[in-house]
């Protein structure tokens, strides 16, 4: 019977690990960023799902094992069982180490911090913030447009982000970005867009009264409808 509970605490992380990789489907990348993110989220989950259930089914096997003692014993020392834990503790913190430094590393995710160090031919944005709008500059094109910033699909995309008056926060959920925006302070965002389609930019940092109304759209479109875009912007300025 002893080793029948045995057997099946050793199975359960098994169990949640086969669960997580069935039922935790991919989640479809709209930018290299959230790709990156998603992607060592997803790794950490395949690990904490498997700890949680082993965790949980030895409580509650304790629990019910030793229930009717009402005088409990200290147990004795058991050197193998603390190097084990030790052991495993470390791997685990390792792989953690790892997957988070890999991820946290790339551009995509800290972007270096001016576009010289960006390879290729990046798309460049300043973000500017105010109470309770967001402007986009274009500084290569001299083109600067209010609550809208277009960016073509498929091209590496570097952003300043600062703020005029106080402190505001550039949140783009559905491309995974995120920076705060501080008066004298010059932040950046770097992303490639992979999928064509509108993204709702949020102010992530109360600013106000207005702050839920501080909202804007990022359209990912293609090469030739961005450079059609930059034309009619240039005309019409």
């Amino acid at each position: 019977m002893r080793h029948t509970l045995l057997r099946r605490l050793l199975a359960a992380p098994v169990i949640g690990t086969i669960a997580v990789m069935v039922f935790a489907a991919p989640v479809a990348a709209q930018s290299t960023t959230r790709d990156l993110i998603m992607g060592v989220n997803r790794q950490l989950m395949i690990l904490a799902v498997p700890i949680g259930v082993f965790m949980t089914v030895l409580l509650l096997y304790t629990v019910l094992k030793f229930r009717k003692r009402e005088e409990p014993k200290p147990t004795g020392e058991n050197r193998a069982l603390e190097i084990s834990w030790t052991v495993a503790t470390a791997i685990v913190l390792l792989f953690v180490g790892l997957a988070s430094y890999q991820v946290m590393a790339d551009p995509a995710v800290t972007a270096p911090h001016s576009v010289e160090e960006v390879e290729g031919d990046p798309v460049e944005v300043d973000i500017t913030g105010q109470q309770y709008l967001w402007l986009f500059e274009y500084p290569e094109h001299n083109v600067t447009k209010p609550r809208t910033m277009v960016i073509p699909v498929n091209q590496t995309v570097f952003m300043r982000i600062e703020s005029r008056d106080m402190i505001h926060a550039v949140h783009v959920p559905g491309l995974a970005l995120k920076s705060d925006a501080i008066p004298g302070q010059v932040n950046t965002l770097q992303t490639t867009a992979t999928e064509e389609g509108t993204y709702t930019l949020f102010c992530a940092e109360y600013c106000g009264e207005g702050h839920s109304q501080m909202l804007a759209e990022v359209k990912v479109v293609s090469q030739s409808e961005y450079q059609q875009w930059l034309d009619d912007q240039k005309e019409e300025g």
